[in-house]
This record gives structure tokens, C-alpha cells and sequence, in this order.
């Protein structure tokens, strides 16, 4: 039996038709693990704000915690996938040691225009790192997931070491990160 081009036409489209409710669903929900699934342009640093989350989130025995937050200044949906890049800087904007260490599962957040994802960065105590050579930090550069372009926030004081990192951070979360308060 030979098909006609319309009939073959009207196939095809209810094959991506079946295929795309999926990644519509998904889509709704903010985020999802893959990646690829999902086409959403990376966010950009012309349409990106990062800042300093209001407090700190807390601490443990050696470290403190800070939400660092990425908000959607942009006009269009955007996402971000994995873990920033920080690093200590000194008064005089020299790069202090070892960039940050990331940890936990990665995924990918959607952001629609004036939403905010976060991170949590974790500020050990450099007194409690063996072979620690101190330095004073005042300042911190936050790269976005994806992009090159780093973003200072000023007047932050902490000391770092100048052979190794003091800075952890996790993840891209959905949301603005509440200090002290963790998602079900």
C-alpha cells in the first residue's frame, strides 16, 4: 500500500506530536536531570544577575554557608546546568589559591524571565586546613554555570589560603536559596 505525501506528512507530525508531550511536561516543572532533553538556551551574562543571598545560611563545625543566587533579568526563558566556578580575591583583585570545589548531583534548572536559582557556597574556616598559608579575601568572583564572564561581590571578608581552596559550592538549585531552609 502506498502512502500519500499528506498521509505521510500527517504520520511524521503525530510522531513528534507523541514524542514532544513528554518534554512539555517536563518542562513545566522547572527542571530535569538531562539536559538535552530539554531546549532551552543557556543563560547569558548580559541576561543574568548574580548576588549574595540576604544572611548566611548557617554553619557547621569548619564552614559556613551562603546562598548564592542567579536571577533571570532577561526577557526570554534561560537555563543553567551544573556548578559556578568561585574564587577568593584579595583587596588588591588578585585571585587567592584554588578556585571552589563542587560537589552533588547536577541539573538542569529553567529559569523564565525574574526567576532566581541559587547555589550554596561553603566557606571553610582556613585555620582548620593543614598547610594553610592565610590570605585576606575581601572580595568574591562568581562565574555562572556556562559562562566566562565573572561577577565580583564586593566587600566580603574571609581568609583564604593561598595553595589551597576554602570555597565549596553544590549544584544549580530551582529557587532563590532561604538561608538555613532545605526543600523537601
Amino acid at each position: 500500500m502506498k502512502l500519500g505525501l499528506a498521509a505521510r506528512i500527517a504520520i511524521v507530525a503525530t510522531a513528534c506530536s507523541a514524542a514532544a508531550i513528554p518534554v512539555m511536561a517536563l518542562a513545566g516543572s522547572g527542571r530535569i536531570d538531562h539536559p538535552r532533553v530539554l531546549a532551552v538556551a543557556g543563560c547569558t551574562s548580559s541576561s543574568t544577575t548574580t548576588w549574595l543571598g540576604l544572611g548566611n545560611g548557617g554553619g557547621t563545625l569548619g564552614t559556613t554557608f551562603y546562598p548564592v543566587e542567579f536571577s533571570n533579568t532577561g526577557r526570554v526563558a534561560c537555563s543553567l546546568f551544573g556548578y559556578p566556578t568561585v574564587f577568593a580575591v584579595s583587596g588588591a583583585g588578585r585571585q587567592i589559591g584554588l578556585p571552589s570545589v563542587a560537589h552533588g548531583r547536577r541539573q538542569l534548572v529553567v529559569l523564565q524571565p525574574g526567576q532566581t536559582a541559587h547555589v550554596v557556597l561553603g566557606i571553610l574556616d582556613a585555620g582548620v586546613l593543614s598547610g594553610c598559608q592565610p590570605r585576606n579575601g575581601a572580595f568574591l568572583k562568581v562565574v555562572v554555570p556556562g559562562q566566562i564572564t565573572a561577577t565580583f561581590i564586593p566587600s566580603f571578608t574571609f581568609t583564604a589560603c593561598a595553595n589551597k581552596s576554602v570555597l565549596r559550592v553544590d549544584a544549580v538549585h530551582p529557587r532563590a536559596g532561604i538561608p538555613g531552609f532545605t526543600a523537601p
